[in-house]
């Protein structure tokens, strides 16, 4: 349904001091410093886990070597989704205004609507990654106590117990990323590379990670985390939704990955028998 004068009433006679409301100052765009972004060209895309070998066991003299078997698991699968906004306005509406282009107003609107999509869309993979509703390749949630191992066994991607942002829950975090280990259990080299938290804890996050001696006791001991750049970047996200969860990025391969099957579209078409303008913008990811 198109936009009408009735609508758009006050912008119909002079005397109006300004007008705002539609476009604002907007963060610089966040999803992209969590997400290593990558093209696609189908409906939808797959990334399959392999594993490798065990150990090698030792060789007793004149006996023969043991032969151990490699495959494939689980599979992950990217689904790209259309994501689309549209207005129209009426040819009266667009004529009888005073105040500039309606068209061009909504259109900056309709991108800002298109910015806060993107940024909801990636940020739910945070703001859903405990929950066993959304689950992975491994039909368990990005981060668990047990997902299961193709050598055997489980791994931890998460703290066994719960626990707020401080510079204990941090230690603890870092040292089970030093302690990663690949499907036979073989350690990976993994680091720590950015912590993701929420506006509420970036005060907190400060104190703990950016003061050279220990915060919140009366000794004076080092702050070991900053002192030995266990954690080297903090990122503020403005679209977590738990304003007490906080996340360690790693450099592991194959990680968060934004799948990118069209770009935003920008389209506008005018309707002969009416008169009215249409706008659109689409953009498909997953």
């Amino acid at each position: 349904m198109a936009m009408t004068r009735a609508q758009f009433r006050n912008l119909l006679w002079e005397g109006i001091n300004s007008l705002f409301g539609l476009t604002y100052s907007q963060y610089p765009k966040e999803w992209t410093h969590c997400f290593k972004s990558e093209k696609s060209s189908k409906a939808w895309e797959e990334d399959v886990l392999m594993h490798g070998f065990d150990a090698a066991p030792l060789k007793e003299e004149g006996a023969g070597t043991a032969y151990d078997e490699a495959s494939d698991g689980w599979t992950a699968r990217y689904i790209n989704k259309t994501y689309a906004l549209a207005f129209a306005i009426t040819e009266e509406a667009i004529d009888d205004n005073l105040y500039g282009s309606l068209s061009r107003k909504y259109s900056a609107a309709l991108a800002r609507s298109m910015y806060y999509t993107e940024e909801t869309v990636h940020a739910d993979i945070f703001n859903n990654a405990f929950d066993t509703s959304y689950t992975g390749g491994d039909a368990k949630p990005l981060l668990a106590t047990d997902h299961p191992l193709m050598g055997g066994g489980t791994f931890a991607n998460k703290l066994a117990t719960p626990a707020d942002l401080s510079e204990t829950s941090l230690e603890a975090a870092a040292i089970a990323v030093e302690n990663f280990t690949d499907e036979r259990g073989i350690p990976v080299k993994v680091a720590c590379k950015k912590l993701l938290i929420p506006t509420d804890l970036m005060f907190e996050a400060k104190r703990i990670l950016g003061s050279d001696l220990r915060v919140g006791t009366g000794d004076n001991d080092t702050n070991a985390l900053k002192s030995m750049g266990t954690i080297p970047e903090v990122m503020v996200s403005h679209f977590l939704t738990d304003t007490d969860a906080w996340f360690i990025l790693t450099d592991a391969p194959e990680g968060l990955k934004h799948m990118e099957r069209k770009k935003i579209q920008r389209r506008l078409e005018g309707d002969f028998d009416t008169g009215n303008m249409r706008f659109k913008v689409t953009r498909r990811f997953s």
